[in-house]
């Protein structure tokens, strides 16, 4: 079996966990990591005997060893090292969101069509299982039509604070469950009324955001993203969902309480099932999205779960929905 040699560019807590998660998988050989910073670069080749290190993605990108990269950039610095990736011949993952406005989004997919390599926008919520499964229980019929979907994800204070220098609530967590809504309903955005509010101003970004979108299917489809609970909220993420049919629904707690933890500290609800790590071996669902574009690669088939026409299209609808909170007026897409 012919390993697939890769390369990380970009080195925060979760370029880390891509680092880490890859080296679990057979069909992945991790050769090579990169960041602008000399002392983390060195921290984590060592600590998972990467053997090349770069600072400059374009030196790693001109690697010929190299066939897959992993951009796990702030998101207004995904386009770049995308293009550059793709023209280097490059099987290219991207983390989400596609990039920070869409004229970056309409390069990457233009760039993608000069190219046969595996390309996919890391959307790892469509590989968590409950998800999975609703779509599927969806796709057959089992809801009826799909009337009302209404999601939440927030996170406290503690959890969030360095994520607001680089990113909103709405942009950082609302992209999951939109994203989820058009995928289980396979409609588009029609319009969006959406409100953010920033409860610490010293931070760029605003904490919290709510947007109701009209889809073309008629459906309603509302996100809840707040980023600022007390800094003891039980959660790592507070995540439910519930789909509303004409003969059915789901309802989903993903919040993690089916695993509780009672310690001196209190009562917690860790995140186990993303990207845990047990028995010295990360695991999860980031795994096994990891997993699927790795065998589309070997397979030399192109993904479908997500594809870059669907990652443009939740952009497109968050970007909206932020604008609307900035003019306070309903827009029409």
């Amino acid at each position: 079996m012919k390993r697939i040699r890769c390369g990380v560019i970009g080195l925060g807590w979760f370029g880390e966990h891509h680092v880490e998660t890859l080296q679990q998988l057979p069909l992945a050989d991790v050769t090579a990591v990169c960041t602008r910073r000399p002392d983390r670069l060195q921290e984590v080749a060592n600590k998972y005997g990467i053997p090349k290190t770069y600072t400059d993605y374009h030196d790693l990108l001109a690697d010929q060893e190299i066939d897959l990269v992993t951009i796990v950039t702030h998101v207004d610095h995904h386009a770049e090292p995308t293009l550059a990736a793709i023209r280097a011949g490059k099987h290219v993952f991207l983390e989400k969101p596609m990039a920070g406005n869409l004229a970056e989004c309409d390069r990457i997919l233009e760039a993608i069509e000069t190219t046969d390599k595996a390309f996919m926008v890391g959307h790892v919520c469509r590989f968590d299982t409950v998800y999975a499964l609703a779509k599927e229980e969806i796709a057959a019929g089992k809801l009826g039509k799909i009337l009302s979907l209404h999601a939440r994800r927030n996170l406290a204070k503690w959890i969030t604070e360095s994520h607001l220098h680089k990113i909103s609530a709405m942009f950082g967590d609302g992209v999951h469950d939109l994203d989820l809504m058009l995928w289980f309903t396979g409609a588009k955005p029609k319009s969006v009324c959406a409100m953010t509010s920033n409860s610490r101003p010293h931070l760029p970004h605003d904490d919290i955001g709510w947007g109701m979108f009209r889809l073309d299917n008629d459906a309603i489809a509302v996100i809840e993203n707040v980023w600022c609970l007390p800094e003891n909220a039980p959660f790592a993420i507070d995540a439910r969902m519930e789909i509303i049919g004409t003969e059915g629904a789901i309802y989903i707690d993903n919040s993690g309480s089916h695993y509780t933890l009672l310690t001196k500290q209190g009562m917690s609800f860790p995140q186990s099932t993303y990207w845990p790590k047990v028995h010295g071996l990360r695991r999860g669902y980031l795994k096994e999205e990891f997993d699927y574009f790795l065998k589309c690669i070997q397979n030399g088939t192109k993904p479908t779960v997500i594809t870059p026409e669907e990652s443009r299209m939740v952009v497109q609808a968050i970007l909206t929905a932020e604008q609307s909170a900035r003019e306070r007026r309903v827009i029409e897409f």
